[in-house]
């Protein structure tokens, strides 16, 4: 008699179909662990770029006046506002803030100022940011837009990602866009019906526009990717804002001298600014300007002359003797702000040359001026909140004074301005 296993035949059977299942399915099977291969490996890339470190990391002072601003005034004209406690993002996250400086962009390729490219913003402070995006209060003001090309030109070559290059093109054509015939540039683009049109040097907006088409003229690795019809487009640009920076010295009395803060942005002559910014010779405003004209290797001899009358001015308005003290004072709450201190000027022999912000045209006495746009010739007459919260003396122009030396052997060997 024979006995059958059936398990035995069931197990062959089974076998069988597994075999053949296998071999039908076997395309599908190699395809979802090539998927699956996929997915982990993008995880990995993904986790590599988290980890990703940069040499370069973002030059936090240079965002200081719009963070500033930001977080010590409320301004209800802000699309938004500090939230109390928010973390900020550190200076190596440079993708982060990057993202940041995208989001505020608007859209005509500039920056509003007074915001924080280091916070963390909620999704519904995105939001609003994103909402405005053709509100165009773009400015150069607070070291606003040149400072976020700056960035975002750096962060592209550290992380190649490309909408960091094609924000940085929108921002450079904005500049362009934003440019006077003459050379020069506004506060504000697009143009508004008040002082903020006017050629401007206050706040460093000339110099830190110059100073960035000077370096993209010298070809700094970080402008690379810059093609060669915009380049001609900046270098142009660069040329007409250096002629123009030769063209609004002040000729006092028929002596070139320094720079006033605002021009007018037809006649190029010295103009108000805010009610207590006169048309005047501006020390603090000018020193920018001169050092970067120092820096140029093979000056013009225009240039060499500017520089020369400069420092000759800045030798001549030296005040002696003098030195600027803040003092406690009892509180006092204005519109403007409130202030707990004062300030004096005291006699002091010790003290180092010093320079008021303002010297009167012609006459160029020192020169100060109230909210109403009285002028006044003595700090003490400027009203105590005024007094006491506007940089009405500076000690600036020392540091042309100092670089001075260097700068006249090499370029200017056989005159030396301070000597006579």
């Amino acid at each position: 008699m024979y006995f059958v296993n059936y398990n035995t035949i069931s197990g062959i059977k089974l076998s069988y179909l597994h075999a053949t299942n296998y071999i039908a399915m076997k395309p599908l099977i190699h395809k979802r662990l090539y998927v699956l291969g996929l997915f982990f490996a993008f995880m990995l890339l993904g986790i590599i770029a988290q980890a990703q470190t940069y040499t370069y990391k973002i030059d936090a002072e240079a965002f200081g006046d719009n963070s500033g601003h930001w977080y010590g005034i409320y301004d209800k004209a802000n699309i938004i506002n500090p939230q109390p406690g928010r973390p900020r993002y550190k200076r190596a996250d440079i993708v982060q803030v990057a993202d940041n400086i995208l989001l505020f962009q608007k859209n005509n390729g500039g920056w509003p100022k007074n915001y924080d490219v280091f916070a963390i913003l909620t999704d519904a402070q995105k939001d609003s940011v994103i909402a405005a995006k053709n509100i165009l209060n773009t400015t150069y003001d607070n070291n606003s837009t040149y400072t976020q090309i700056i960035c975002l030109a750096n962060v592209y070559t550290q992380t190649k990602i490309d909408k960091y290059k094609t924000a940085a093109i929108k921002g450079l054509n904005f500049v362009l866009a934003s440019q006077y015939g003459n050379g020069g540039w506004p506060q504000y683009y697009p143009l508004e019906s008040n002082y903020s049109r006017c050629i401007t040097y206050n706040d460093g907006v000339f110099e830190g526009i110059i100073e960035m088409l000077y370096d993209i003229k010298n070809n700094k690795p970080e402008y690379a990717f810059i093609d060669t019809k915009l380049r001609t487009k900046l270098l142009a640009a660069y040329d007409k804002g250096l002629d123009c920076i030769l063209k609004t010295q002040i000729n006092d009395t028929g002596k070139l001298t320094a720079w006033c803060q605002q021009y007018n942005e037809v006649k190029l002559t010295p103009a108000w600014a805010r009610k207590f910014e006169p048309p005047s010779i501006c020390n603090g405003e000018s020193c920018g300007i001169v050092l970067f004209l120092m820096q140029l290797d093979h000056p013009s001899k225009a240039i060499i002359n500017a520089v020369q009358s400069a420092v000759a001015w800045f030798e001549e308005s030296k005040i002696y003797n003098t030195r600027v003290k803040t003092i406690a004072a009892p509180r006092e709450v204005t519109p403007f702000r409130v202030s707990t201190t004062d300030k004096i000027v005291v006699t002091d022999s010790a003290a180092p040359p010093i320079w008021t912000r303002y010297y009167e045209l012609k006459t160029h006495v020192p020169l100060f001026c109230n909210r109403t746009s009285a002028l006044v010739y003595k700090l003490a007459d400027v009203t105590r909140e005024h007094r006491d919260g506007y940089g009405w003396y500076t000690y600036n122009p020392q540091k042309v004074l100092n670089s001075y030396h260097q700068w006249q052997q090499k370029w200017a060997p056989d005159n030396d301005v301070l000597k006579k």
